[in-house]
């Protein structure tokens, strides 16, 4: 092979594999867009914690299910202060392990549980609560998902950003957490 043949059959081979990642390229990023955080993380303060799940009224017989579970306080306060079931979605692998070892280190491994990934592929059909803290863009991506695997019945408390397509039963506003921020939280029950 003379260097002007290599030099062809290098181009082609290069131009090949340019195709191939364009081709690939829309695969890729509706992956990346799939699996992208839905919400920075931002820790809902343990006042306003307990206030989502009084307003819930969760009970021993719940099965909560937190959607971007961050550090897994929502997760924890509903297995240890209340007896429930808990679940955490989380997709940012460090606060998926900052979380499970919050559950080991308090022994809640038989009650609480996080799940690491994207939470638009969950599977939320036992859930009886649901507690969101995403953004309004994000709570309009996981309401219709929500709506076709949830219950009847099953409630669901958003802290700060409501499902503007239904009508809360209960929204109470928390004056100061603590930390001199107010919050306001919105009660669902789905029909």
């Amino acid at each position: 092979m003379t260097w002007m043949h290599e030099r062809v059959w290098m181009v082609k081979l290069l131009g090949v594999w340019a195709v191939a990642g364009m081709l690939m390229a829309p695969c890729a990023l509706g992956q990346q867009a799939k699996t992208q955080k839905l919400a920075p993380y931002y820790p809902t303060p343990h006042s306003v914690v307990e206030k989502m799940l009084e307003m819930a009224e969760v009970k021993a017989s719940d099965t909560v299910y937190d959607l971007g579970s961050g550090d897994g306080r929502i997760v924890v306060a509903a297995a240890e202060k209340f007896g429930a079931t808990a679940v955490g979605v989380e997709f940012d692998e460090s606060l998926v392990t900052q979380s499970r070892m919050t559950i080991k280190r308090k022994g809640l491994e038989q009650k609480a549980r996080i799940i690491a990934g994207d939470m638009m592929v969950q599977d939320y059909s036992p859930a009886t609560v649901v507690t969101v803290y995403l953004l309004p863009t994000s709570n309009e991506k996981m309401l219709p998902i929500l709506q076709k695997q949830l219950k009847p019945g099953t409630r669901m408390v958003c802290h700060d950003f409501e499902f503007h397509q239904l009508t809360p039963v209960k929204t109470i506003n928390v004056e100061d957490d603590g930390e001199g921020r107010s919050h306001t939280l919105f009660l669902y029950v789905l029909k």
